[in-house]
């Protein structure tokens, strides 16, 4: 398990998670009502609920609002939400709306529905029915080749001439996965990473062939963009504004490039920050990019699910809603939360599959900001739940959870279907021939060896430690089960020559649902022979660590140092590298095919040498070794200038100088953070405002700013 990480980049929506709640933190004072809900269960399931008419005439959702209410407070309390806004909509109609959010001094209040959130990946589905939209024009094909509609499209494989518009929206184009590169800016919506896609792809690879599976890519949804401006004419903004907002009445979904108040954005405050945070610009539009209220989403539901013939044809809404992912490598056989359609995560959503009703769902993190949305096409219902804070993971369960309520209060369910209860496994007597399962596995970024002795082995956490680290052991079937209960692994031998760890589990989240989870985790890998010399190079850069020099300064990805750095992992043998294969002294390619999810965001190890400096470069970003950053002068006065290479200047915060106050001048355009030894941010000039800051010991600073740009740096002597 040497070299097994967490992926920054992959994780950097759950900057802001805390750990969920235990029971015993929901108020006692809600009494049966707030027992039954922290089981993660929900209240209506032992009680009969009761509707009424309110003075309109119109149904009120007794169980659902207060079920709503609770959870609005669970995912405060115990999931690292500070807002949390939802909505339901019915045939049109909203049947249920609220918000709660935290003020300045940490006070439940009231959110109203009018305020906005980012929406992070529900914006996927707005690209995509705008593509789907020009193929209701006649003006797109989905089927056709990208390179008709986007030319100067071309990739460093020739493969790339077989992907079309139909590969992009169900993620099988076999795209590396994302370019994150100042894409998310703090009070910022430069257009840059937009419009450097074209090049940064012209040197990449594919990682399998066009259509082969799907696994989740970003930058597909960033091409539809480009797509939709190529074939209307217009900016992606207009598009969305002419053709989406004005024809619906949305006076609340916008993108960063829009002109409109931005005070409407729910504000975000972070513990030992000071203040309200700037504003954040996901500046990925067809990604991610789109805000906008959880009443507006569930009225834009109408155009997805075919309400609005005017707008999207009932053709091209059934279209996306069908299992696109069935058509190429995929896990078979259980109920799951993932299952693409064209945008949508899963076109046949668990726990509703149960109920014999179709649910297609979308979720979507920013930095700060996460949000899920789930239709229920039949019923002509939809739901959305925002937050600032948290996690797409717990707003779907929690989303599922208020549906299914409603659905019962409403009469269209007779009962909600308790969780399996889950026993210890009993070990039995496992078949010989699963010994040679044994070896090296990996996944974007991280290998880890398996061994199997006595039917047991051992894995680490999985999911972000939303699945414990665990013995598992062979319980029949050709699977191995958790000392949980509720995981099982198994080893499947796919159509496309590669052996994987499959993984199935219900994931409990206390008090607002569960999730059901079956996917890829593991891709085995094969012996990789290498020559003395290669082998040499990398054991030296094994355990070392490299540092973006080339993300702006008010980059929210500044809140984390692990998204912001790499450090070099070899497998025991050294041939792999971050579980990419070394190919000579300084290149190492990815060779991870995972579908699903856990082969997203691929790169391959690029390291090349600058006026004795070694650099290297992944996934768009360029890293400076940890060997080349020197400490930060310890005398009263210097300076740092940001040379022509534009690149940020890291320095080690040495014993002398941790404890003592630091002053900078700098440039409007500039700015610098400050981080402890752990890590952790200790000062964020670009939020703060704040020139001075006290340095921790063995800590790291970073200086950014446009090149030629000079830091005079002042620090106050220890008393």
């Amino acid at each position: 398990m040497k070299s097994w990480k967490r992926t920054g980049v992959a994780l950097v929506a759950a900057l802001l998670l805390v750990a969920p709640m235990s029971e015993g933190a929901v108020r006692a004072e809600q009494g049966e009502m707030a027992r039954v809900h922290a089981t993660g269960d929900s209240i209506a399931r032992d009680n009969q609920p009761s509707s009424s008419l309110n003075e309109k005439g119109t149904t009120t959702l007794e169980w659902t609002t207060t079920e709503a209410r609770l959870i609005a407070e669970t995912l405060i309390d115990g999931y690292g939400a500070s807002g949390v806004q939802y909505a339901i909509r019915k045939d049109g109609e909203v049947v249920l709306s609220g918000g709660l959010g935290l003020d300045e001094t940490g006070s439940k209040v009231p959110i109203a529905s009018s305020v906005m959130f980012a929406i992070g990946s529900v914006s996927k589905m707005y690209v995509t029915a705008a593509t789907m939209m020009l193929a209701d024009a006649g003006k797109v094909d989905i089927d056709a080749k990208l390179t008709e509609y986007i030319p100067d499209f071309t990739m460093a494989d020739e493969r790339y001439k077989q992907i079309t518009p139909r590969m992009l929206m169900n993620h099988s184009a076999g795209l590396y996965g994302s370019h994150y590169r100042n894409s998310m800016l703090f009070a910022d919506n430069s257009t840059e990473n937009r419009d450097t896609l074209l090049e940064n792809l012209r040197g990449q690879r594919l990682k399998s062939e066009p259509g082969e599976y799907s696994v989740y890519a970003n930058d597909g949804f960033q091409l539809l963009e480009i797509l939709v401006e190529r074939v209307s004419g217009m900016s992606y903004s207009e598009f969305l504004a002419t053709y989406v907002s004005r024809p619906l009445g949305l006076t609340s979904t916008k993108t960063p490039l829009d002109r409109f108040d931005r005070s409407q954005i729910y504000p975000i405050r972070l513990p030992g920050i000071e203040g309200v945070l700037p504003v954040e610009n996901a500046n990925v539009l067809g990604t991610g990019g789109i805000y906008s209220t959880a009443e507006e989403v569930t009225l834009f539901s109408e155009v997805l699910t075919g309400q609005r013939p005017d707008l999207l044809s009932k053709a091209s809404a059934l279209a996306m809603q069908k299992p696109e992912y069935r058509n190429g490598v995929w896990v078979e056989g259980s109920s799951n939360v993932f299952g693409y359609g064209l945008g949508w995560d899963s076109v046949d959503l668990a726990p509703f599959d149960a109920y014999g009703i179709q649910a297609v769902t979308k979720g979507g993190d920013t930095t700060l900001y996460h949000s899920a949305y789930i239709a229920l096409p039949e019923k002509n219902v939809s739901i959305a739940l925002l937050t600032a804070g948290g996690s797409s993971m717990f707003n779907t369960a929690a989303a599922s959870n208020m549906l299914l309520t409603y659905l019962k209060e409403v009469g269209e369910i007779s009962s909600i279907q308790p969780l399996t209860a889950f026993d210890t496994p009993v070990k039995q007597q496992m078949p010989d021939h699963l010994k040679a399962y044994a070896g090296l596995y990996g996944r974007v970024d991280a290998t880890l060896n398996i061994a199997i002795e006595d039917s047991e082995m051992k894995l680490p956490d999985m999911l972000g430690g939303f699945i414990p680290e665990q013995s598992y052991v062979y319980t029949g079937d050709q699977a191995f089960t958790g000392e949980d209960g509720r995981t099982m692994i198994s080893f499947d031998e796919q159509s496309n020559g590669h052996t994987y760890v499959r993984v199935r589990s219900i994931i409990e989240f206390p008090g607002i649902g569960h999730a059901s989870i079956d996917y890829y985790e593991l891709q085995r890998l094969e012996d990789n022979k290498l020559d003395d010399s290669t082998k040499l190079a990398w054991k030296e850069r094994n355990g070392k660590t490299y540092y973006t020099v080339n993300e702006k300064i008010n980059s929210l990805f500044y809140l984390s140092l692990q998204v912001l750095s790499k450090t070099i992992q070899l497998d025991e043998a050294g041939s792999y590298a971050n579980a990419a294969l070394i190919t000579d002294d300084n290149h190492a390619e990815n060779i991870v095919e995972i579908p699903v999810m856990n082969g997203r965001d691929a790169f391959d190890l690029d390291f090349y040498e600058e006026e004795g400096v070694e650099y290297l470069q992944a996934g768009g970003w360029t890293y400076i070794s940890e060997r080349a950053i020197m400490p930060l002068y310890k005398g009263k006065t210097s300076i740092a200038t940001i040379q022509t290479s534009g690149h940020a200047r890291w320095f080690h915060i040495d014993e002398g100088v941790g404890g003592r106050t630091i002053t900078v001048d700098y440039p409007e355009s500039s700015g610098f953070v400050i981080y402890d030894a752990s890590g952790m941010p200790l000062h964020v000039s670009t939020i703060s405002g704040s020139h001075t800051a006290v340095l921790p010991e063995n800590g790291l600073i970073v200086f950014g700013g446009e090149a030629g740009d000079v830091f005079k740096i002042t620090l106050e002597r220890k008393e």
